[in-house]
């Protein structure tokens, strides 16, 4: 990467708002353990059903901080971070426009406060990223037709990145995962229908799974297969942005992939996810429509058995949602804003468990 040396920018109150503290109350906590205990795995006999009930699962919805898109300031990904920070990933110069800006990784504090921990190249985009247990921070570097650039990246603790892992130039690195020993790092390819496995230390890439489940559909006007990826419950999900599912694919005592299982589908353009708590097989995940105009923004929350529900949409301000994260009853959605007027931002709400409880009765 082109490192330019960690620099705060900060913003004023109208730019960001504060994310607040990342301490949960008393009640709240216990709503979280009970939606961990309740809400585990199940059949999908009914997956890809939308669901129907009263009750918002998710209220407060606010603005937390604003980017510029002319600047390259698209966030694509996201994590969050225990000390209630957040690490974004920014794309750079949109697809449809001239590339002048290189995509950064960016670290936003509670108090708003932004610093940028890598600037890529231009032509290039910073997709996915990752935190390991040590606190290493990993990233995905799409770079189309570079083979001396696409891979994945760590950051040293001094700061300077470095490439753990190559990938071939007509790869696209995208979503990562860290397995629950911390040794293993696994890459969604969304052009390949490929997951790439590599040790956090870095070395040659290995082919845990290609799977047409994970494939593209070449015809699409954006054609991208395997995206979100997380490591939850000793299973890796992941999802298929293409053909709208949500896959499990459970990892074995000998660390190679068992089947895969379909936990939902009928989402059309789903990206990013991430899972109530790390007991709770509950999802929450972007629907990124705009990006390619073939389908609605939202976001769903998926249970268990394959039944889903929006619980976010255009109409809450999302523009291009791909990605999403969960901090005690924080959810936190990024807006890559690629429709006009183009309005990029990082977006909160709280969730509501006694009404993401009830319908997880149905």
């Amino acid at each position: 990467m082109q490192q330019q040396g960690q620099h705060t920018v900060r913003r004023s109150a109208s730019g960001t708002r504060r994310f607040g503290k990342a301490k949960r109350k008393g009640v709240m906590a216990l709503a979280v353990a009970a939606a961990a205990g309740v809400l585990v795995s199940a059949p999908s006999a009914s997956a890809g059903t939308a669901l129907s009930y009263s009750g918002s699962v998710v209220t407060d919805v606010r603005t937390a901080a604003t980017f510029d898109y002319a600047a390259g300031e698209v966030p694509e990904n996201i994590t969050a971070n225990p000390d209630g920070s957040v690490t974004l990933s920014m794309l750079g110069s949109c697809a449809v426009c001239e590339r002048t800006h290189g995509p950064q990784l960016m670290r936003i504090s509670p108090s708003g406060e932004r610093t940028v921990l890598v600037t890529g190249q231009v032509g290039e985009a910073i997709s996915g990223n990752t935190r390991g247990s040590d606190g290493t921070v990993y990233y995905s570097v799409w770079a189309p037709g570079n083979a001396a650039r696409n891979g994945v990246y760590k950051l040293l603790p001094d700061g300077t990145p470095q490439r753990i892992a190559a990938l071939a130039p007509d790869s696209g690195p995208n979503g990562l995962a860290i397995d629950a020993a911390g040794r293993t790092l696994y890459i969604a390819d969304s052009l390949k229908g490929t997951i790439w496995s590599v040790p956090v230390s870095g070395g040659s890439v290995t082919p845990w799974l290609t799977d047409g489940a994970l494939a593209p559909v070449p015809t699409e006007a954006l054609p991208i297969g395997a995206n979100g990826l997380r490591f939850h419950n000793g299973a890796l999900w992941a999802t298929n942005f293409n053909k709208g599912t949500l896959l499990q694919i459970p990892v074995t005592a000998t660390g190679t992939a068992g089947p895969v299982r379909q936990v939902t589908g009928g989402l059309p353009n789903i990206d990013d996810i991430s899972f109530l708590t790390p007991r709770s097989d509950v999802v929450f995940a972007a629907q990124n429509g705009s990006s390619s105009q073939n389908g609605p923004d939202r976001v769903v929350v998926i249970y268990p058995n394959g039944t889903y529900k929006p619980i976010l949409t255009s109409a809450d301000g999302l523009a291009s949602p791909s990605a999403t994260a969960v901090r005690g009853d924080r959810l936190y959605i990024t807006d890559g804003g690629v429709p006009e007027p183009h309005d990029p931002k990082l977006q909160t709400a709280r969730i509501n468990f006694p009404a993401l409880l009830a319908g997880a009765a149905h």
